[in-house]
């Protein structure tokens, strides 16, 4: 298998797919002429044209409720918002056009959109710039929310988003795009909803995705070394959570450590939580640990953006107090 970066595995997925079938089409901000905020459409422009590779201007509800609209109409609409933090600005129409369409007619509408855009932070962008907002979509009823950790994974998800006839939230983490790992050179897909294991273990679950799941693994790793073996369960897609492969790993280890990049209140490590609570309660020795970022607006300077950011040793900690 090749090795190459998220971003090539995300800018593949997108290539074959409108390769593949003519209804997809592409819009957002400098997409097209420019090739993307981080490059990951590059070229597309010049090879597939302006009908189809459209650029938009700098209105969030714009370009989600024209996709919509486009969805609607029989065409298979994949909408970039430059960051999560501008999804805000286009909410009314993801949460309640683009999530409850299909449901509110009765079967008789299909909302096939995919919105791509980046969460996050760790790039100095402030406090408005760095939001980690999955778990507020992730809310929703009626919108799937994707949150990929790896190539493998970005470029399989990617491609089954695209061709879902359900409406995709993909949340891409900025930090991963030069994250490298193997990825088939044939086509391939990978289900949605669907959590997997990444690293095999027996003393500590340890749940975690997106950026996260980067960290867990090293820390993972590092842990290793001094002989405590950690199961990495990847969630990869936030709705619909499969909690399958995490409550059998719970009762296996008997121990749990959930790691996210959001805040720690309301969030993705709570309901984690709060289920492997409901349905392995018998199975744990120990109480379950969270790991998120701290309760403050991410700050701009470097040092203490980090300080707010979880980390490795964040997560070795957690585990050996599990323990």
């Amino acid at each position: 298998m090749a090795v190459i970066t998220m971003r090539q595995a995300i800018s593949q997925a997108l290539w074959e797919e409108m390769e593949r079938d003519e209804r997809v089409f592409m819009m957002g901000e400098e997409i097209g002429v420019w090739g993307g905020t981080y490059a990951v459409t590059r070229g597309f422009f010049d090879h597939f044209g302006p009908d189809r590779v459209r650029d938009t201007p700098i209105a969030e509800g714009v370009i989600a409720g024209a996709a919509n609209g486009a969805a609607l109409a029989g065409l298979r609409p994949i909408a970039e918002i430059m960051t999560i933090n501008f999804a805000l600005l286009a909410m009314d129409q993801i949460v309640n056009h683009s999530a409850k369409l299909h449901s509110m007619f009765g079967g008789q509408m299909k909302v096939p959109v995919v919105i791509r855009t980046v969460g996050g932070g760790g790039r100095q962008l402030g406090a408005t710039h760095s939001q980690t907002l999955d778990a507020i979509f992730a809310h929703f009823p009626g919108l799937i929310v994707v949150a990929p950790g790896t190539p493998y994974d970005a470029k399989g998800l990617l491609k089954s988003a695209i061709r879902t006839d359900d409406p995709v939230l993909f949340i891409e983490q900025a930090t991963l795009y030069q994250v490298r790992g193997e990825v088939p050179e044939e086509e391939y897909l990978e289900p949605i909803g669907v959590s997997k294991i990444q690293r095999p273990g027996s003393d500590v679950t340890l749940v975690s995705y997106s950026k996260m799941l980067q960290s867990s693994l090293s820390a993972a790793e590092k842990l290793a070394a001094d002989g405590i073996s950690v199961e990495v369960i990847d969630l990869r897609t936030l709705r619909p959570l499969d909690m399958g492969p995490i409550l059998q790993s719970v009762r296996k280890t008997n121990r749990v450590v959930v790691v996210e990049e959001g805040w720690l209140s309301y969030g993705i490590g709570a309901e984690i939580a709060a289920r492997v609570q409901a349905d392995a309660f018998d199975y744990l020795d120990a109480p379950i640990a969270r790991v998120a970022q701290k309760e403050v607006p991410l700050p701009y300077n470097q040092a203490l953006e980090q300080l707010a950011i979880p980390q490795e040793d964040d997560i070795i900690r957690a585990v050996k107090g599990v323990l």
